[in-house]
């Protein structure tokens, strides 16, 4: 099976994640990076979603494009559903995000995600995010 099509596998259910089989996808020293932070190793990123899904009483990925180049490099275009007992009282909340991977011998070496951290969370909290919506509203 092709390396996208693991990953597109591996983040189609979350919450269901095994952590002990990040390593078939990610290398050791992988750099794991999104809008909440930034790890650097397997045994990080391993660490970063046992809380992650602790949380998480669902959370599944649409894939909907995957580009690659010739020299490992790919883009990742998805949605993800999710409900936690933390945000938005336990309903389900929607974000749209971007992957960007970089590979090597199979294994993901670099893990970048870009997505709205409001759309995610801060929208979903009490009182923050009012003043989330107020500001993006002005904005746009």
């Amino acid at each position: 099976m092709h390396l996208l099509d693991k990953f597109s596998t591996f983040y189609s259910d979350l919450a269901s994640m095994k952590v002990d089989k990040l390593s078939e996808i990610y290398s050791q020293n992988v750099v794991f990076a999104d809008p909440v932070g930034r790890y650097e190793g397997i045994s990080a990123v391993e660490n970063y979603f046992t809380k992650l899904l602790k949380n998480a009483k669902y959370c599944e990925f649409d894939i909907h494009d995957k580009l690659s180049t010739t020299d490992g490099h790919h883009v990742i275009t998805w949605t993800m559903k999710y409900i936690s007992s933390r945000i938005n009282n336990g309903k389900p909340v929607s974000v749209d995000g971007i992957t960007w991977l970089e590979t090597q011998d199979n294994k993901i070496t670099l893990h970048r995600d870009y997505y709205d951290l409001g759309q995610m969370a801060y929208e979903h909290v009490p009182i923050l995010g009012y003043f989330v919506k107020s500001v993006k509203r002005r904005i746009g």
